[in-house]
């Protein structure tokens, strides 16, 4: 495998703005510490990050960033907030390039699917914003393959963020993301880490943590057969794949992310991606941590 370059690296910033995450211990960040993050991402080549406006104030801490560090500029995708008309839509972005310090998103993305097909009527609107040179690019952020399929004949879309990991892997996803890149779509892909619930002990007593228990001492039974971090692999497998453009992370410390930008010097063997590749998780609630909460299994 060719090495992966951290540029393929997209900082999420959800645990900015929010305490996220299965298996976050520390809990949202304080500017200080997010600013540490943000600079040691930058300097390591990680110059893209993804916000939304659901997430709490990570537009703001981005913004003063930015304001105190002019020469460390990130490209922005943020998000249209679930449930969005597109009427104010024009002023909403005005607001996010105040907020975030920057004179341009580079990709504005419907934060759902439902939202997305609710607007089709007006995306005009989200046209302008092209023409306007006040966003790049347009995307959607999907769950399934059935959303992923109904964007692919649309031009306008550019690009499409949707699960994929150990266990959301090319099993369920492969054929969906290639017909992607056919398309001409950008892909970037979230839940690398499935919200830290990878690193959760397979006997822990929560209840998602006990569905997957199975899987989860699978995953630790290859870690110690390939002496390798589930850490490592779970992010290098993400990143290894060919059609994936981008893959996003999130980090509630500067340590976690040193250690997942020392990760990608790692090489993973043939054996081990396809012994993840064998993983399939029935179950498609459990790979949806916005479910996770919701429903009974």
């Amino acid at each position: 495998m060719s090495k992966i370059s951290s540029n393929k690296l997209i900082l999420g910033t959800v645990q900015f703005g929010l305490d996220y995450g299965i298996n976050n211990k520390l809990g949202k960040p304080n500017f200080k510490q997010s600013c540490e993050i943000l600079s040691k991402a930058f300097d390591n080549g990680i110059t893209t990050l993804d916000t939304a406006e659901a997430y709490g104030d990570a537009h703001n801490i981005i913004g003063g960033f930015h304001n105190i560090n002019p020469s460390k500029k990130f490209d922005i995708i943020t998000k249209i907030p679930h449930g969005s008309d597109l009427t104010n839509i024009y002023q909403k972005v005005c607001n996010y390039l105040k907020d975030l310090n920057v004179d341009c998103i580079d990709t504005l993305m419907f934060h759902s699917f439902d939202t997305y097909i609710k607007s089709l009527n007006d995306f005009k609107l989200v046209s302008k914003l092209i023409d306007n040179n006040l966003v790049n690019k347009i995307g959607v952020s999907v769950y399934n393959n059935s959303q992923i399929e109904k964007l692919l004949d649309n031009e306008k879309i550019k690009v499409v963020q949707l699960p994929f990991n150990l266990f959301d892997n090319t099993n369920r996803r492969g054929e969906y993301i290639k017909k992607l890149k056919e398309a001409g779509k950008i892909t970037h892909t979230r839940s690398a880490f499935l919200q830290g619930i990878f690193f959760k002990n397979p006997m822990d007593s929560n209840l998602i943590v006990r569905k997957l228990s199975n899987e989860l001492t699978f995953l630790n039974q290859l870690s110690d057969k390939y002496n390798v971090p589930i850490g490592s692999f779970a992010l290098n497998y993400c990143l290894s794949q060919k059609d994936i453009d981008q893959v996003i992370i999130g980090t509630d410390s500067i340590n976690q992310l040193e250690q997942n930008i020392e990760s990608i010097k790692l090489n993973l063997e043939d054996s081990l991606v396809d012994e993840i590749n064998s993983i399939f998780i029935k179950n498609e609630k459990l790979l949806n941590p916005s479910l996770w909460n919701k429903t009974r299994y």
